[in-house]
């Protein structure tokens, strides 16, 4: 068993006394060790030492990814080289690589705050944890693998892909809880029936989803076909990685461990503090993180705080999953769209498959939007009637969802394409 209930189950002001005192370290160790945000701080007059309250957090800058790419690679490390002792990085698709680093403490820490979230998930040290999730520079493997491994679980590092052997090693090794992507859970499932392999023979009991937003209807589509409950956790490699924030069983938010991570959710365009209970982008504020501290980072991740007590009895607040990011959100003819409510939509047609793809085009100046739908196998065998009333179907229940009409396109099961990692399920054509 793995609980830190000093610290989960914390009176608000004993916890925001603690911030306090956490983040004021924090920002002696930037404002000593880090020139960027020494920098940063003379040019707004702050003055870190002085800091008495937590309402002076948003006279603090803001640290975007493109100040982590500019000091490529060690430029925001507070340590000298020597102390880290783990070294991470994004894989700089999108352009210049973001590097993070680790302490002997930091990792100490993240192992712990993983452990946390494993156990408030159901889990245990009878547990045999199966990581899909890549290895490598990617933190999420490594991450869920400290974690399991504190809780004193057997870990089976597999990493990601080749899903027939995931399914094997399921079997042989009697696996209990599969850590991956809510779109590769799919996969699995679908890899199971094709092998004719029923679930229900298997050892599995808990899943343990992120990397990528999902719906409350994939989470229920996951359950059904794997037989297991599935929660999902949240992290990100300039923060942290895993271990940010997770779902306990109750499945009605993720707990933040806010004895680490300070959370603001802010309007993107305006910057400023969102009401109670709205939607917002979530900025991060590491509070014990040595080697790679950040301040009012701006995750770009979409969400809002959920300030209704939790009845598993943890104190900290909970944040609802991730609905999209601000740089994912689509906006089509003025409406915001987020691809989890078309995700929402299709899993409760009948005839359609957890598949789809977004296709986001400009004609005479004009959006239009083609969702192309996978269709059981049957459809394209019935009358052609009864395919123009699944269409219709779906781009009625759309058009009530996003507000704005879409064409929908069906094509046949498996066409197409499955992700072993991230799903990218957007394609946005439009030139802006």
């Amino acid at each position: 068993m793995y609980w830190e209930q000093e610290y989960e189950c914390m009176s608000r002001e004993d916890l925001e006394q603690l911030q306090l005192e956490r983040l004021q370290s924090t920002l002696y160790r930037v404002g000593t060790h880090v020139p960027f945000y020494r920098q940063k701080f003379n040019e707004l007059k702050v003055d870190y030492e002085a800091f008495t309250s937590l309402d002076d957090l948003r006279r603090l800058p803001f640290t975007m990814k493109q100040d982590l790419r500019d000091n490529y690679p060690y430029g925001l490390f507070a340590v000298p080289l020597r102390d880290v002792v783990r070294i991470h990085s994004s894989s700089g698709t999108t352009g210049m690589a973001t590097v993070v680093g680790y302490t002997r403490n930091d990792i100490k820490n993240w192992s712990n705050l993983v452990a946390r979230i494993l156990r408030s998930a159901g889990l245990s040290a009878d547990d045999v944890i199966q990581i899909a999730f890549g290895y490598g520079l990617f933190t999420g493997g490594f991450g869920l693998h400290y974690g399991a491994e504190r809780l004193g679980a057997s870990v089976i590092p597999i990493s990601a892909g080749n899903t027939k052997r995931q399914i094997k090693i399921m079997q042989d090794f009697k696996t209990t809880a599969l850590v991956c992507t809510p779109s590769y859970a799919l996969k699995i499932a679908d890899v199971m029936m094709e092998m004719g392999i029923n679930p229900s023979g298997l050892a599995l009991k808990f899943g343990l989803f992120g990397a990528e937003p999902w719906s409350e209807a994939m989470r229920r589509e996951i359950n059904e076909r794997l037989g297991i409950i599935s929660t999902d956790n949240y992290g990100l490699s300039e923060v942290m990685g895993p271990g940010v924030a997770g779902e306990c069983r109750e499945c009605n938010g993720l707990h933040i461990n806010e004895d680490h991570f300070l959370v603001e959710i802010l309007d993107p365009a305006t910057l400023e503090p969102v009401a109670p209970g709205e939607v917002g982008e979530l900025v991060i504020t590491t509070l014990t993180k040595e080697a790679f501290p950040v301040i009012r980072y701006r995750t770009r991740d979409l969400s809002r705080l959920l300030p209704e007590p939790c009845p598993c009895g943890r104190t900290f607040s909970r944040m609802s999953r991730i609905m999209g990011r601000t740089d994912d959100m689509l906006i089509i003819k003025g409406v915001n769209v987020f691809p989890t409510q078309i995700e929402s939509v299709l899993f409760d047609i009948e005839g359609t498959e957890p598949h789809y793809r977004l296709i986001v085009e400009r004609e005479h100046n004009e959006d239009k939007v083609t969702v192309m739908v996978e269709a059981v196998e049957s459809i394209f065998f019935d009358e052609m009637k009864k395919q123009r009333a699944l269409i219709e179907t779906i781009q009625r229940r759309l058009a009530s969802e996003l507000g704005i009409g879409v064409q929908v396109k069906l094509v046949e099961e498996k066409t197409l394409e499955r992700f072993e990692g991230k799903g990218t399920r957007v394609i946005d054509k439009r030139k802006f």
